[in-house]
């Protein structure tokens, strides 16, 4: 997934500054919607990254089974914190 499409996706825009918090409200909620569904295990850690970017990803042991994908999902918790 490119972040960039993913962004267009979801809000409409590439970027996020500017938007109405309606608009993000919206494109958040159909991604959740969207991350519930999908199946693909690349693509759920793509639309949690983005929902943890933007504050409001879903717990990491309730949104992944698997070990391998909560230890990724940490480290890139951690990442992010340093990048900080």
């Amino acid at each position: 997934m490119n972040f960039d499409d993913q962004l267009y996706r979801y809000f409409g825009s590439t970027g996020l500054d500017g938007l109405a918090p309606e608009v993000i409200a919206a494109g958040v909620e159909k991604m959740r919607v969207d991350f519930g569904l999908e199946t693909d295990r690349s693509r759920r850690f793509a639309l949690w990254s983005l929902l943890f970017l933007l504050g409001d990803a879903p717990d990491i042991d309730v949104a992944f089974a698997d070990f391998a994908d909560r230890d990724a999902a940490r480290n890139f918790m951690e990442l992010i914190e340093k990048a900080d």
